[in-house]
């Protein structure tokens, strides 16, 4: 049976299948504390969090628009779906670590090939401080140099410079942090 499941597969499947392999399980989005946004905050960045949790149309275009508006703060990109077992598992990392840097790093997620009802549900359980936008052709994806993987986070500096593409899930927190320290923020600790 395993052998034929094989053969049916298709090179993206298989792709999927093993980026997923190997994700940890995540403690659960409800286990950290709601986001609060502090005071004095820079407007762009402001603008991301009264935005949170919502899933913005727009595309490409819109994606490049609000990427070239944030020129001055580094971003970190993550590419999800809700059918994205290892996206799930990650989203509370991204979740704890956009409250802890808000006013820093701008956060923004890429909802791709997905169902919109479906991303709807999975933000409702997911709740990050900060925007997604729909991307069921993957042109954003192909954008920010994604591949097939899902997830996948991908950084720019502050000067809007695209750094590193990370295809696959994030194990822990911790792993999280030291990529946004070394891409985004450019300290190679």
């Amino acid at each position: 049976m395993v052998r034929t499941l094989l053969a049916r597969a298709t090179p993206t499947m298989l792709a999927l299948a093993i980026v997923g392999c190997g994700a940890a399980a995540a403690p659960n989005a409800a286990d950290y504390p709601p986001f609060k946004p502090p005071a004095g905050q820079p407007r762009a960045l402001v603008a991301l969090q009264d935005q949170a949790h919502q899933i913005l149309p727009g595309g490409l275009p819109a994606f490049q628009k609000r990427l070239a508006a944030l020129k001055g703060y580094p971003v970190v990109v993550n590419k999800w779906a809700s059918w994205c077992g290892p996206c799930a598992a990650e989203f509370p990392y991204f979740a704890q670590v956009a409250q802890k840097d808000a006013g820093q790093v701008a956060f923004m997620g890429v909802d791709s090939m997905d169902d919109s009802a479906a991303a709807a549900t999975f933000l409702d359980s997911h709740p990050v401080p900060f925007p997604s936008y729909s991307d069921p052709d993957t042109k954003i994806s192909q954008d920010l140099k994604s591949g097939v993987a899902w997830p996948s986070t991908t950084f720019y500096d502050a000067n809007g410079k695209f750094q590193y593409t990370k295809q696959g899930a994030y194990a822990n927190e911790q792993l999280l942090v030291q990529d946004i320290e070394r891409y985004a923020l450019g300290n190679d600790r």
